[in-house]
């Protein structure tokens, strides 16, 4: 038999296969999506509710699609599954470029004979500095910052832990005055840095209208943009991955339906498409009725 008679399934099994598992794993993100939407609007996490629902959606409708459409040969479910896989890989890797942008410098400078680092706001990109002067931005941020309760976790440190334990960017920046700073009884000596005025010993107040706090935040932003930039390269080469297979999958059914209509129709009294129960069993109850 000649090996040009039958298409080649191997593409359409694959994709299959590789879109269930996708289809599986978006029920947990989703999931994760519903807990952080129902969570204290006090937590950081809850800011991820929004995008976790969205991508666990888009993955589900589109898995769902190719899997359809790559198991049992339909192919306007495989047209329109490559038409938002597309789409995804295109937005996807707007979003990396973007996120490798603007996650462009910061890291801090080390602070000499600390373990720590500080951060200043004009060591970032632009656009980040220009959104963390945002009010209606700010605002929720300061709120994740004191909700999170970073600094409480450093209330109890002596001077001699400062010089033994590091600082995240948020108790860098937020739980404590420039390490610069130079105070005689609670008072700033001579001029010093405008975030050695804003410091205050009460808890509620500390340096959390510093710049260096706000430092602080754009420094956490940017190591979390940072890993989903990785992220998004790994998932961006697996997409471009599945989309090739199912650009094969795609040719394949319409090779299927064009170049072997006898074969097709041959074929689907042995292995049925997957909507032939459905409509007979329809076909059924409405007799019964008529």
């Amino acid at each position: 038999m000649h090996p040009h008679t039958y298409p080649n399934r191997f593409s359409n099994t694959v994709i299959g296969y590789l879109n269930l598992l996708t289809l599986v794993a978006s029920i947990p993100v989703i999931g994760a999506g519903l807990w952080l939407a129902h969570g204290s609007s006090a937590t950081c996490e809850s800011a991820l509710q929004v995008p976790l629902l969205t991508i666990g959606f888009i993955v589900l409708l589109v898995s769902l699609a190719g899997f359809i459409g790559g198991c049992y040969h339909v192919t306007c479910a495989l047209w329109l599954y490559l038409l938002a896989m597309l789409l995804l890989v295109v937005a996807l890797l707007g979003m990396t470029v973007f996120g490798l942008a603007v996650t462009a410098g910061g890291g801090g400078r080390q602070v000499p004979g600390r373990p720590y680092r500080e951060f200043r706001v004009t060591d970032y990109s632009a656009w980040l500095q220009k959104h963390v002067e945002v009010e209606h931005f700010w605002r929720p941020a300061l709120a994740c910052v004191v909700g999170s309760r970073a600094c409480s976790k450093i209330a109890a440190w002596t001077p001699l832990d400062y010089l033994q334990h590091n600082l995240t960017p948020i108790q860098s920046g937020c739980c404590k005055p420039p390490t610069s700073c130079t105070y005689s009884q609670g008072v700033p000596i001579a001029p010093q840095d405008d975030d050695c005025y804003r410091w205050n010993n009460a808890p509620n107040i500390l340096c959390y209208q510093c710049n260096s706090c706000k430092a602080g935040v754009l420094e956490q932003v940017r190591r979390d943009w940072h890993n989903i930039t990785i992220l998004n390269v790994i998932v961006l080469v697996i997409l471009i991955a599945i989309y090739s297979c199912g650009c094969c999958a795609f040719r394949n059914a319409r090779r299927a339906e064009s170049e072997y209509p006898y074969r097709v129709n041959r074929m689907s009294k042995i292995n049925p498409r997957w909507d032939y129960f459905w409509s007979r069993w329809w076909n059924g109850q409405r007799e019964q009725l008529y």
